[in-house]
């Protein structure tokens, strides 16, 4: 079912192009999401500013008058009949693509509004990684097109905003006809005194020179969810780039700069950590505390007899796992790396103390082993790999 635009302006199928636009710039004025902070207040501004440019719009107009709804992927007059050149652009627009305008058949576009909808932004934010583990909320500095305070977005310094355009009586384009092996082929182009939009502004507002809009710097607080990670992006609806003449505002990207921390590696949501320990502490065992980066201090059991590079994995210490819907749904693991440390530096009473250890345990050079396996020294290594080679 086609969309009531009338309705959503508030004025009757007669309403001359006039009263449409006092509608639309009164409805503007209250909806506008830098002065009605209401939840559908944004929505709402949204269903006027589209109400407005079919309205305004003569051909779009006639479609609706006729029962279609000229919004709806190509639907056309006559009881929501489809335009057989839909699938291609239409028919102006092959046209188009062939002489630069359209075709001497069909009747130009028209001028399109003044109202247009507004970029989206994008700003890079350093994060820690213990911001990213437990979330932030961070003032957020943002040079953006803003709604014009002394006009409302209207672009006109008086009551009177607007007048039809002299050089294009209003249709927004300059027509020209030329003359091919086709026969006469009609070129349009937007009217160079109004940009395409039909009418003038008399009076410009002298800050906004007419756009509706001005440049600002602002302070917004964004909050960023626990378990972020470097690349992704927080979207806040409307604080982008506010539209020429006054239109709804584009998304504001927060995209997150994840800095590398000095003790915790990230890898998704597993966290990495090294331990450096005496051999002394690898061989007899012992409980160490142990910093984490988001639950504080832990005891690290260290089992006797742990060998270098033994890694020990503490369950559900790890980074938040944030969804695609904003939750955060479980933690994952941290995984410490055991680093046994031989000293370099010993005095003669620590290596008289090890010599009699080795004693005690029948370690001496001869019991070195290679792959997995006891040789008698270094010649019996190559005595076995010469066996091999003879087979």
């Amino acid at each position: 079912m086609a969309k009531d635009y009338y309705a959503t302006l508030g004025v009757s199928k007669n309403a001359s192009d006039q009263e449409i636009k006092r509608a639309y710039r009164k409805l503007a004025r209250e909806l506008h999401p830098d002065v009605n902070k209401s939840e559908d207040a944004q929505q709402r501004f949204s269903e006027v500013t589209t109400a407005y440019e079919v309205l305004s719009d003569p051909q779009k107009r006639k479609i609706v008058d006729l029962g279609g709804d000229p919004m709806d992927n190509g639907a056309a007059a006559g009881g929501g009949m489809r335009d057989p050149f839909a699938g291609f652009g239409g028919l102006g627009d092959i046209m188009d693509a062939f002489f630069g305008g359209t075709g001497a058949a069909g009747p130009g576009r028209g001028p399109r509004s003044r109202v247009q909808p507004g970029s989206d932004a994008l700003i890079r934010v350093q994060l820690s990684l213990e911001e990213c583990a437990t979330g932030v909320s961070r003032d957020i500095t943002v040079d953006t097109a803003v709604l014009c305070d002394q006009c409302r977005g209207a672009g006109s310094q008086s009551e009177t905003a607007t007048t039809t355009c002299d050089t294009c009586a209003g249709r927004g384009e300059i027509q020209s006809v030329q003359r091919s092996f086709l026969g006469q082929v009609v070129t349009a182009r937007p009217c160079p005194a109004c940009h395409g939009l039909g009418e003038v502004i008399k009076d410009p507002c002298r800050q906004c020179q007419g756009d509706g809009r001005v440049r600002s710097r602002r302070t917004i607080t964004a909050k960023i969810p626990a378990g972020v990670g470097d690349g992704m992006r927080i979207r806040l609806s409307g604080q982008g780039e506010v539209g020429p003449g006054g239109g709804p505002a584009g998304d504001l990207y927060v995209e997150v700069d994840e800095q590398p921390h000095d003790v915790f590696l990230r890898q998704g949501h597993e966290l990495h950590c090294h331990v450096r320990i005496p051999m002394t502490t690898a061989a007899l065992g012992a409980t160490i505390p142990l910093e984490t980066l988001i639950d504080g201090e832990t005891e690290l059991e260290i089992e006797p007899g742990t060998q270098p590079d033994t890694e020990i994995v503490l369950s559900g210490m790890g980074m938040p796992k944030l969804r695609s819907s904003g939750r955060v749904e479980g933690r994952g693991d941290l995984h410490v790396h055991v680093d046994v440390v031989v000293p370099d530096k010993m005095d003669d009473e620590q290596r008289r103390l090890l010599r009699e250890l080795a004693e005690l345990r029948g370690e001496d050079a001869s019991s070195v082993t290679t792959n997995g396996s006891k040789q008698s020294g270094v010649g019996g290594l190559f005595s076995k790999l010469r066996a091999k080679s003879h087979r």
